[in-house]
């Protein structure tokens, strides 16, 4: 008998290690159907964004304050960061590699023309957060970016932007083993 898996090489490396430990759960306690689930904790390096650094932190405790389903926090000392934030001399941008990693540049250019550093910050975390620029927009449409004009200091996203963020983080359960289907093949 051949027992073929069809998803998941992690999840059958999960039931290998079940199946030695005599069925006992090592990972972490079961979700509690009727609880929330956990937020997903996504770590930024802001190192390198020099003078921004302050506006990088509220950028993210604004995120923090607005969504359930990620929590952005500092990366501790020895640890890869999910988000690395940069201060050069370009245009703000953000270059996401997969959903909740990439970098984000703080750039000078804007700031020198008078865009608000924490609604720039704020503005590139939901890049990596997965929203898209929204352009033209009004100012309380953060993903609006500099469309909205120099005079626009909203650092906050709106009701669908937050909504958005929730639904690109709700479905990820921490903790959770995906779900294994197997076909076994009868030779």
């Amino acid at each position: 008998m051949h027992v073929r898996i069809l998803t998941g090489g992690l999840a059958a490396a999960c039931l290998v290690s079940l199946s030695l430990t005599g069925g006992q759960a090592a990972a972490a306690a079961p979700h509690a159907p009727d609880a929330p689930p956990a937020a997903r904790v996504l770590t930024y390096d802001a190192g390198g964004s020099a003078e921004f650094r302050s506006a990088v932190d509220r950028g993210a405790a604004i995120w923090n304050e607005s969504v359930d389903a990620v929590e952005l926090r500092p990366v501790a000392t020895g640890q890869r960061a999910n988000i690395r934030v940069l201060a050069d001399n370009g245009w703000p941008r953000a270059l996401p590699t997969t959903l909740g990693n990439g970098t984000v540049y703080i750039g000078r250019q804007a700031v020198d023309q008078g865009y608000d550093t924490i609604r720039i910050s704020a503005h590139e975390l939901g890049h990596i957060l997965g929203l898209p620029d929204r352009k033209p927009g009004p100012c309380s449409s953060l993903m609006s970016g500099s469309s909205a004009g120099t005079s626009c200091r909203n650092p906050y996203p709106n009701a669908a932007e937050k909504a958005e963020v929730e639904g690109n983080f709700g479905g990820v359960l921490v903790g959770r083993a995906p779900a294994v289907r197997a076909e076994v093949i009868v030779d």
